[in-house]
């Protein structure tokens, strides 16, 4: 097989990476991808750095063994805790993670107050202090820790009414407050509509998935590892539960109509 046809790598700590793959299948309908979902260990937003980064290293080392050609690490907290080891250990090969969409979102509005809602972890690393720093004199940002979000959406709740009353209850503070919401967490987009509900239409939500499929072309056009055949490609998806009713979960999400 060409290079060019080889598959890309996306890893994420459950389904939640789902949501940057439909970003980049919609951007490269042409590419074929390998989705790996860890669901067996998921969250990884409450794990320690040194869990995070052997499960992330296991599994991006399980994709370049099955030939992929590029890898896109769908998971807030795996990019934070884990991509510059992983840079270095495969030099040859383009690697793009994922950080919260903090610069559209301060732009959105002048002085504009922001909300970044995050896993604990993803909070707790220097990488989103210093992304914070890069704009702390152009908004007002509210850091927000989310434990137990990702589990609703690991668990195929996107809409239910303990769902709605979980948010409302981390929002109460923040509620008139805010004029941006940024989703710092790949498991969070499948919310979206929950989110916006509860904030209402004047609040803009933003997320880093479609800057993350446009990095990734950018890089691979860069290495001339575009599939250009023109062909539809095709997708496979695994996880580390290897249930039936995990990989219809992902399926399903892969599927739902885009909320913007």
């Amino acid at each position: 097989m060409e290079k060019s046809q080889a598959p890309i790598g996306v890893f994420d700590s459950g389904v939640g990476g789902i949501s940057v793959l439909r970003e980049l299948v919609k951007l490269m309908p042409e590419e074929n991808y390998i989705y790996y979902g860890d669901s067996k260990h998921a969250p990884y937003g409450s794990k320690t750095l040194d869990e995070v980064r052997r499960l992330t290293g296991e599994h991006i080392e399980y994709l370049v063994k099955s030939g992929v050609k590029a890898v896109v690490i769908a998971c807030n907290t795996a990019t934070s805790a884990a991509i510059d080891l992983l840079r270095e250990k495969y030099p040859d090969m383009p690697i793009v993670g994922i950080e919260p969409a903090l610069k559209p979102a301060v732009l959105y509005k002048e002085n504009a107050k922001v909300l970044v809602m995050a896993t604990p972890m993803t909070i707790r690393e220097e990488k989103f202090h210093h992304l914070m720093k890069l704009y702390e004199n152009q908004a007002t940002i509210y850091p927000l820790s989310c434990p137990g979000l990702p589990e609703f959406v690991e668990a195929g709740n996107l809409d239910g009414a303990d769902l709605e009353q979980f948010l409302r209850e981390l929002f109460v503070p923040y509620l008139g407050k805010v004029d941006a919401v940024v989703l710092g967490c790949t498991h969070y987009p499948f919310v979206r509509p929950m989110i916006q509900k509860i904030f209402g239409n004047d609040v803009a939500i933003f997320d880093g998935g479609g800057g993350t499929a446009r990095e990734l072309h950018r890089r691979m056009k860069e290495c001339g590892i575009l599939n250009t055949t023109g062909k539809k490609g095709v997708v496979r998806i695994e996880n580390s539960k290897e249930t039936p009713e995990e990989i219809n979960l992902c399926e399903k999400l892969l599927s739902l109509p885009e909320v913007r």
